[in-house]
C-alpha cells in the first residue's frame, strides 16, 4: 500500500485540496473544507491505513474484499478503509481518491466550485440535445 508520503502527494495534486494534521496525527484531505480522504491509524494496530468516500455501489463491492472495510467513525457515510498491503494496487487506491474528491467536490455550491478553479458539475456532463 502507499506510504504517508505518496498518499499525501497524490492528494495534494489534486485541484482545490487543502491538507490537514488532526485527530491525533491523521493527514486529512479536504476541497472546498469537506474531507474527501484521510490517512490514519483509526482501527488498526500501528500502521497507517488510507480511508476515503466513495459510491454506495463501490462501497458495497470494496466492503466485500478482505483488507478493505468500513472506515471507522464514516461508514454510515459510505467511507471505507484500506487495512491491508495487498488489498488494492496503489493505482486503484489513486483511482478511488480521484473519485472521492470528485463525489465530495460534487456536493459543493456552483460558486465554491468556481472559487477553487473546480469544473462545474452541471455543465461538465453535456446534456442531449434533441435532434
Amino acid at each position: 500500500m502507499m506510504t504517508r508520503a505518496q498518499f499525501d502527494a497524490h492528494c495534494s495534486a489534486l485541484p482545490g485540496t487543502t491538507h490537514v494534521v488532526q485527530w491525533g496525527d491523521a493527514s486529512v484531505w479536504k476541497v472546498g473544507g469537506k474531507i474527501f480522504a484521510i490517512c490514519s491509524n483509526w482501527g488498526t494496530a500501528s500502521a497507517d491505513a488510507i480511508a476515503f468516500k466513495c459510491s454506495d455501489l463501490a462501497y458495497q463491492m470494496l466492503c466485500e474484499r478482505d483488507g478493505v472495510g468500513p472506515a471507522p467513525y464514516l461508514a454510515r457515510a459510505k467511507w471505507v478503509q484500506v487495512r491491508s498491503n495487498d488489498a488494492l494496487s496503489d493505482d486503484d487506491i489513486r483511482a478511488y481518491v480521484v473519485e472521492a474528491h470528485k463525489l465530495v467536490a460534487a456536493k459543493l455550491t456552483r460558486r465554491q466550485r468556481a472559487d477553487l478553479g473546480l469544473p462545474d458539475s452541471k455543465s461538465a456532463d453535456p446534456k442531449p440535445t434533441d435532434t
